[in-house]
């Protein structure tokens, strides 16, 4: 099917706009911390997007945070800072395994027969990544090898991004994989990620394992056309199966039957074309639609309905089945998403969707398309987007993590998006843009909802008149009235590489024209915000409604004012705002606050107009991780913080003498072995300090160098110094040679007396490899 001329689906970056356990507050859920288990690998317990009440997705698998499990591996974050391996972590944590036997161990809490696993394994110097395997153990058994790739992660450069590892801003790290066990496993099994080899990979990093009871998969159902049976298609994957299926479909449409799709992995390389049929699977880990043209890439598996220029589709169902594709790269103008086109008075149920470039864009005009119960992960794009006049349509119950753009979105390009709902979903770590957003649009909902971990140039939820098409002489702009009710907003919001400053939660932008229209934000919780809680900027905001708001932790601000505006708040409770002045205010009167009863934490007048952005201060469910915390501590759990088991320097602030082109000294505190420090060449002595942020009696240090062959041994002659307040330091080891040995890891210990010290420094005065000082990664221990 030849698609209509494609609007570009447009960079989501700022720049184009510009060229806890935590109590119930009101009616809002409380959150509970994730449980982390004695003894373990010291993760800072932080708030969980898994746990909210009443909010959110409900999925059919227990999640496991890997910084919670059992392991002997390296602990890496919390860290926000966007490029950093631990940023791009559910949780900003996550465990590396770098060396054979190491592994992640996990404790069944329910019974299970299938995992899914969240990881990340290094690019190649190519750029098309690598493949390699980590075995699966169930209590200390025989393995089972798992196959893990890089190939479907690191991006680089800017938007579209590009495959280069030679470009700047590697992101977009992780990857899922998934596998059955063969049996129920009871409660209590011990399951275990260990390596048996870094001959593939030099490292594992594992952020996560969802655990999964899977039914057993779907009969055909009565009369039902079945595509290998009556078709011929091919459920082991060798030969392409599209126009078996697409006659299948065809036949389902002419006879009036529903169409089975058995188990088996089925090569799709275009799209199947679905109109008034039902289209429907043993179950998303039995029948399994995969593949892509091996000449002509712009084409690839997607289920699609007919674009509303040739008439659209409606009356259709998709249900019980995955879509697993294989893109590998981010083309605009490729429809290769797992569903598209035109679907009116249609519904999509228990789809998995994987490695396609969005999961669902959907190309109006169309009307009535309920997406349900589906999972949605690692895409190069949106999640899902609703674009040009979908009307009276819904994302429900609905899992979304890992998309490459907005996780849900709706943009009303020149024709009006109408009586749409995001509600009941859960949508973590975006790699880029907002978790929810709508680009205009009348009578929008978004509710009931768990947002979590946006990592760069966007927010928790969006609400803007910005992109192409938006603007109320087309009807599309932000009218109406917006609900978004009985939602929860955890470390969302970050900052914006292109403005160079944060952005907020829940954030606002009148760019096209000013929002004029009724918002109401009711009965939410924004907590451990990365930076404003609050945002508003670009043209002007008006009618604005904020009622039982919970606002704890923010990295900055509450309220983050930037542009013109009117809005009321009641009962609106902030705690734990790091900025002594809650608000950030340089429009002054232009923006105008009525304030109701029941306000506290959040209000200053005069408001800070200070011109400059303050660093953030992350706190991660109460323990502060940056910068300087705010005077009085969070006291929500949990109440005794962690003991210093893990690696205090791990992104930490850190200074140096000097560095050679990109290689800062921030490369040596990201968590990342395969990214370095160099100093200046050919000037030693050189030194680079890191700030444990407060006075840690350290014991031992672990000083690595990146573990690729390419680089020969060496040996560095350095010293240690500490000091409590950055000014006067002495002497915690004297000056010795240390030797670096790619065969063995390339790195070296160096042990101290653990004299208490708040800032560690190493002085370099040669290096046998180098004419300048090199560390990858510099961690600091108390054991």
């Amino acid at each position: 099917m030849t698609p209509p001329p494609r609007r570009q689906l447009l960079r989501r970056s700022i720049s184009a706009s510009l060229s806890l356990a935590l109590a119930a507050f009101g009616t809002a859920a409380a959150v509970v911390l994730s449980s982390a288990p004695p003894a373990r690998a010291a993760g800072v317990p932080a708030p969980s997007p898994m746990a909210v009440p009443g909010r959110g997705a409900t999925v059919p698998f227990k999640e496991q945070e890997a910084e919670y499990a059992a392991t002997n591996g390296t602990l890496i974050g919390p860290n926000r800072l966007y490029g950093t391996l631990p940023s791009e972590a559910s949780g900003r944590q996550a465990v590396t395994l770098d060396a054979v036997g190491e592994y992640v161990e996990f404790t069944l809490t329910a019974p299970a027969n299938a995992m899914s696993f969240r990881y990340s394994l290094p690019d190649n110097a190519a750029g098309s990544g690598r493949d390699a395997s980590i075995n699966v153990l169930v209590n200390g058994g025989s393995p089972k090898a798992v196959p893990v790739t890089s190939k479907y992660g690191w991006y680089y450069g800017g938007y579209p991004f590009n495959n280069n590892p030679g470009d700047t801003n590697p992101h977009h790290f992780y990857d899922e994989a998934r596998t059955m066990f063969g049996s129920t496993l009871a409660a209590g099994t011990k399951v275990r990620l260990q390596v048996s080899s870094t001959s593939a990979s030099p490292s594992f990093t594992i952020d996560l394992a969802d655990f999964e009871q899977v039914a057993a998969p779907t009969g055909k159902p009565s009369g039902a056309l079945d595509v290998v049976g009556d078709f011929g298609a091919d459920p082991t994957g060798a030969a392409d199966s599209t126009a078996k299926i697409q006659a299948a479909v065809d036949a389902g449409k002419a006879q009036g039957r529903e169409v089975y799709i058995p188990q088996g992995t089925f090569q799709v390389r275009d799209h199947i074309i679905v109109d008034k049929v039902t289209l429907r699977g043993a179950g998303p880990w039995y029948s399994v639609l995969t593949g892509r043209d091996p000449s002509n890439r712009s084409k690839a598996v997607g289920v699609y309905g007919k674009y509303a220029a040739n008439g659209g589709s409606s009356n259709v169902t998709l249900k019980d089945f995955a879509i697993i594709g294989d893109i590998q790269e981010r083309v605009d103008d490729d429809q290769v998403n797992a569903i598209g086109g035109a679907l009116s008075n249609s519904t999509v149920d228990n789809i998995w969707m994987q490695h396609t470039k969005c999961g669902a864009w959907m190309d109006g005009p169309m009307d009535n398309l309920t997406i349900k119960n589906s999972r949605i992960l690692d895409q190069t794009a949106d999640g899902v987007n609703f674009h040009y006049g979908v009307t009276n349509s819904t994302v429900t119950n609905t899992f979304v993590r890992n998309s490459g753009d907005d996780g849900l979105a709706m943009w009303a390009e020149n024709v009006p998006n109408v009586k749409n709902k995001f509600t009941f979903n859960t949508v973590i770590l975006p790699i880029l843009a907002n978790n929810i957003v709508t680009y205009g649009g009348k009578d929008i909902t978004i509710s009931d909802n768990v947002m979590s971990d946006t990592i760069t140039n966007g927010g928790g939820l969006h609400i803007a008149n910005r992109y192409p098409g938006v603007n109320s002489g087309q009807g599309t702009a932000v009218s109406g009235t917006t609900t978004a009710a009985r939602n929860t907003l955890i470390r969302t919001g970050n900052n914006d590489f292109n403005w160079r400053f944060g952005v907020g939660a829940i954030w606002f932008s009148g760019l096209n024209e000013p929002i004029n229209a009724t918002v109401n934000i009711s009965d939410t919780e924004i907590l451990d915000s990365s930076y404003a809680a609050i945002h508003l900027i670009e043209g002007a905001t008006n009618g604005l409604h904020f009622n039982n708001i919970k606002i704890d932790g923010a990295g900055t601000y509450a309220l983050q004012v930037q542009s013109p505006g009117t809005a009321t708040f009641t009962n609106v409770v902030a705690t734990h705002i790091a900025q002594p002045n809650p608000i950030h205010n340089c429009v002054g009167s232009g923006f105008q606050i009525t304030r109701g009863t029941g306000n506290s934490g959040w209000y200053a007048d005069p408001p800070a107009c200070t011109g400059n952005w303050p660093d953030p201060v992350w706190t991660n469910g109460g323990v502060p991780q940056g910068g300087n915390g705010p005077t009085d501590p969070p006291t929500d759990p949990p109440t005794d913080p962690p003991t210093d088991t893990g690696n205090l320097a791990q992104g930490r602030p850190v200074t140096e003498s000097g560095h050679a082109d990109v290689y800062s000294a921030s490369n040596a505190v990201d968590g990342n072995a395969n990214t370095y420090w160099e100093s200046t060449n050919r000037a030693f002595p050189q030194t680079i300090t890191v700030d444990l942020g407060a006075a840690k009696a350290v014991k031992r240090l672990v000083l690595k160098l990146p573990p690729a062959a390419a680089w020969s041994t060496r040996t560095q002659t350095l010293s240690v110094s500490g000091s409590t307040d950055n000014s006067t330091f002495n002497s915690l080891k004297g000056s010795a040679g240390y030797t670096f040995d790619p065969s063995s890891g390339n790195k070296a210990t160096v042990t101290l007396p653990g004299t208490s010290a708040r800032y560690l420094r190493l002085t370099f005065t040669g290096n046998t490899g180098w004419p300048a000082a090199q560390l990858s990664e510099l961690e600091a221990y108390t054991s």
